[in-house]
């Protein structure tokens, strides 16, 4: 790990200003850091995948760690941990799935210092990204290895030129539920619909999201909806006990009494470089009870234009049969 220097910001304005550079980077991976959990920084840090000049403590600005209700929705601090999300009582009855979501992250330990923020910016876990003598296109070399090489674990929708999946568990669940965050930098803040957060590697591949320099997550907005109440996450993974998704859905949906589907929103997880959202599946639920049949066809559409890498093709039926579960159970749940 490379020598850097600490600092404590005393409020969000601090934090901004310590996160500037007096002069330009030429290597963005050097520049001023912020932490807060810090589970995915250290680590990137000690696999020299950024190498920080400062990095600047989030963790000693007071009112960051905050959850409030109100009939609007639901604001999330940054700095509230995934075990307050996944153990807060109203959070569990009113937006389960963001509930299920933070409870699938790693373990009890990381959970209780992984922060909400953090698990939205996490780096890429790509072997070949993590390898410090590796210069792979996410690095700003020339090739994504991945592509011809160990793929298992890499992108079936939204790849290329980079074949990364993004790790997140939070984000799918909360562009679910159609969340936006607030943001502070040198320019000022901005409110960021969630699900135009994240980036593309066909776009940029060497970000994950539209965070500028010196630019900071303030708080995470979640509305109140109609289909918070009927949300779910599932995830499945290698080891059950500690890891990141193979595959994950994120179901919302609203129900008439009759069992008919007003409106879905179905966001895929461990498949992508982003959260993906899928409309064309989304769109076919609208208007249908749901059955077995009703829910086959959805999780086929859902992973229609997928195009696997040499090696991860058992993601599609995987993702397919998630899909379908998500959604009997989404189905299922009570409202209120």
């Amino acid at each position: 790990m490379k020598a850097f220097e600490w600092v404590s910001a005393t409020s969000v304005a601090d934090a901004v200003k310590q996160l500037q550079t007096k002069k330009p980077v030429d290597n963005r991976d050097e520049a001023p850091q912020p932490i807060a959990g810090g589970q995915d920084l250290l680590t990137s840090m000690k696999d020299y995948v950024v190498r920080p000049s400062r990095v600047v403590n989030l963790k000693s600005i007071p009112g960051l760690d905050r959850i409030q209700l109100d009939s609007k929705g639901v604001s999330i601090g940054p700095l509230v941990t995934l075990a307050q999300l996944e153990e807060h009582p109203e959070v569990r009855k009113q937006f389960p799935g963001l509930a299920e979501a933070a409870g699938e992250v790693a373990t009890p330990q990381i959970r209780n210092l992984g922060t909400v923020a953090g698990n939205l910016c996490q780096r890429p876990r790509c072997w070949y990204f993590r390898l410090e003598k590796v210069v792979c296109l996410r690095k700003g070399g020339d090739e994504c290895y991945a592509e011809s090489g160990e793929n298992k674990y890499n992108a079936i929708l939204g790849g290329g030129p980079s074949f990364i999946v993004h790790p997140s568990d939070l984000a799918p669940m909360l562009v679910a539920l159609g969340a936006s965050v607030s943001t502070a930098s040198p320019k000022g803040g901005r409110s960021i619909l969630l699900e135009k957060f994240f980036i593309l590697p066909s776009e940029e591949p060497t970000r994950e999201n539209v965070l500028e320099p010196a630019e900071i997550i303030t708080e995470i907005n979640v509305p109140a909806s109609p289909f918070a109440a009927r949300s779910t996450y599932l995830k499945f993974k290698e080891r059950d006990s500690l890891d990141f998704a193979l595959s994950a859905v994120a179901a919302a949906l609203e129900m008439d009494p009759s069992g008919t589907v007003r409106q879905a929103r179905l966001v895929l997880g461990g498949v992508a470089p982003v959260p993906w959202r899928v409309p064309r599946a989304e769109e076919f639920l609208a208007g249908k009870r749901l059955d077995a049949s009703v829910a086959t066809e959805a999780a086929r559409l859902a992973l229609r234009g997928a195009s696997p890498l040499s090696k991860n093709a058992y993601k599609i039926p995987l993702t397919q049969t998630l899909v379908r579960r998500a959604l009997a159970k989404a189905g299922g749940a009570k409202q209120g």
